[in-house]
């Protein structure tokens, strides 16, 4: 397998055996066309991170790296011989309206009211012109990464480290998780097997944020002994990102299952013993 990367710096660009790097700007629309040849498959995970103060500027941004990259590929594949079958895109549970108790599978069209569930419902609308050009399209919901590098883990573990952990609000809130090394294979597993369609990428068993702070604990042998961080002392840390902490999605893998992917990290135990141990 062979694999052709996007990247906006020339100076990660490079060309072995098995990769090559290829130059684009998606703010000035620019794509190196040669970044298609022989290409049977595109991963769409560009876009900018949502782990960052939502100023009105900056969620125009989040937005707009979503949309952008969609439309700049979509144009090239339009305007370029090419023999792409199948976009496998990234997206995320926060479609999902916040709730303690609903189990979301793919088939509920509930859509979140938060700036989440807008940027993601933009996000997958705009990957729907692709089926003009006769491209399957496939859409990984993704719940909370966890990883050694970046995404929540390392957050969540400098608190407890210190002995200063807590969860958060009532900590009743249910977080979906995926271990990084089982959201790759899934994407992997996605081009392999032609998949078409929404599916939650998120572990079986999903837990409380008590739950995920009591675990990271134990993996830690650390104690909880603060209370529970309360919701409004956040918001006024964080602005409204403060509800990446507290919105609650149930998300089911029983598509993914059902479609034969198997996870290497269903509890989360055994994902925190590999990562923090």
């Amino acid at each position: 397998m062979t694999i052709h990367y996007l990247t906006t710096s020339a100076k990660k660009i490079e060309s072995e055996p098995n990769y090559h790097g290829f130059l684009w700007n998606p703010q000035k629309g620019i794509i190196d066309e040669n970044c298609l040849l022989g290409v049977d498959a595109i991963i769409h995970l560009a876009g900018a991170t949502i782990a960052k103060r939502w100023t009105n500027s900056y969620k125009q941004e989040i937005i707009e790296s979503r949309i952008l990259t969609t439309n700049l590929l979509f144009n090239a594949l339009k305007n370029n011989p090419n023999q792409v079958k199948q976009i496998v895109s990234a997206s995320a549970i926060g479609i999902y309206p916040s709730s303690v108790t609903e189990v979301y599978s793919e088939e509920n069209t509930s859509i979140s009211s938060t700036f989440l569930g807008t940027v993601t419902e933009k996000w997958e609308y705009s990957l729907e012109k692709f089926k003009r050009l006769n491209i399957t399209v496939c859409k990984l919901r993704i719940g909370l990464v966890l990883a050694k590098e970046g995404g929540a883990l390392p957050q969540l573990v400098k608190p407890i480290q210190s002995g200063m952990g807590a969860a958060f609000g009532t900590g009743k809130q249910m977080q979906s998780w995926i271990h990084i090394h089982d959201l790759v294979a899934m994407f992997l597993f996605a081009v392999q097997n032609n998949w078409s369609g929404v599916y939650n990428a998120v572990a079986p068993h999903p837990v409380t944020n008590s739950e995920l702070v009591k675990s990271i604990a134990e993996v830690l042998d650390k104690d909880i002994i603060f209370p529970n961080v309360p919701q409004f002392l956040m918001k006024m840390l964080l602005g409204e990102m403060h509800i990446l902490l507290f919105e609650s999605q149930k998300v089911s893998a029983q598509k993914a299952l059902n479609n034969g992917f198997q996870f290497k990290y269903k509890i989360l135990e055994k994902a925190l013993d590999n990562l923090l141990v």
